[in-house]
């Protein structure tokens, strides 16, 4: 039975986790983020939410870049890893495969099956973190890993989903997929 209840209710997962590259001054970082999302189509537009204690912070807010990756579940340790280690602390690139991107000084994962560059066009504080907005000024995709009207091809690509607590549901060619347009 639904009732009311008296704190905060963060209902947001299962939802992909997006790999937030920077790069300022020499310095780099990634992370792990859960709060991000399309914003516009035309012109493109992707924004990402990064609490402001985050090492990536400092670095997005100074060189008004960064990259967003999406990795296959067989690479789900690498958002674990970025996720619960501080660049601050440790170069966390040191165990990941990454090229220079094109537009952004920031790192592209060679791991990554989907990759935006962006350039920052506004950042806004909404509580306790700050959320960059940025014009995705190139583009990555392994298009071996989709069909012709853009859907993962399942039998090639398994999706990780964040569910909380470091747990994956994996989206691969045995989830059901329900087409509505159909029913």
């Amino acid at each position: 039975m639904r009732k009311r209840i008296g704190n905060t209710v963060m209902h947001s997962y299962p939802g992909m986790v997006a790999i937030v590259t920077a790069e300022w001054n020499g310095e780099r970082n990634v992370m792990a983020a859960g709060w991000h999302t399309y914003i516009s189509y035309e012109p493109p537009i992707y924004g990402v939410a990064v609490a402001k204690e985050r090492y990536t912070h400092h670095l997005i807010e100074n060189s008004k870049q960064f990259a967003i990756n999406f990795v296959p579940a067989e690479k789900a340790e690498i958002i674990q890893f970025v996720g619960s280690n501080s660049g601050g602390n440790l170069d966390k690139f040191a165990q990941l495969s990454f090229t220079k991107g094109e537009t952004i000084e920031a790192p592209i994962l060679k791991d990554a099956y989907i990759a935006y560059e962006c350039k920052v066009i506004d950042q806004n504080t909404y509580g306790d973190h700050d959320f960059f907005v940025g014009e995705i000024t190139c583009f990555y995709k392994d298009v071996s890993l989709f069909t012709q009207d853009g859907l993962p091809q399942w039998e090639n690509l398994n999706i990780p989903l964040y569910l909380g607590r470091s747990k994956y549901l994996i989206a691969n060619d045995r989830a059901t997929i329900v087409d509505l347009y159909k029913k």
